[in-house]
């Protein structure tokens, strides 16, 4: 692999390491904007409803963020923060 020799990067540093530390952030602000996307149409004085099914068959209807948060299976881990 080639070293990189712009003044931007580290000594050593390969440019497919840059490559995959970039791509770890962007799929991370991916993961926590879809996270805050579901959550936010719940808050406020507008704030509608959720209307969930759980794993059990089970059906959640709520408007508390936290209770969304907690009943959500989120994988990614940066999203489970």
């Amino acid at each position: 692999t080639a070293v990189a020799k712009s003044s931007g990067g580290r000594k050593g540093e390969t440019f497919n390491e840059r490559s995959k530390g970039k791509d770890v952030r962007t799929s991370n602000i991916i993961a926590a904007k879809a996270v805050a996307n579901a959550v936010r149409t719940s808050l406020g004085p507008r704030g509608m409803d959720k209307l969930m099914e759980l794993s059990n068959g089970e059906v959640l209807i709520s408007n508390d963020g936290a209770t969304i948060l907690s009943k959500m299976n989120v994988l990614h881990p940066a999203a489970k923060m």
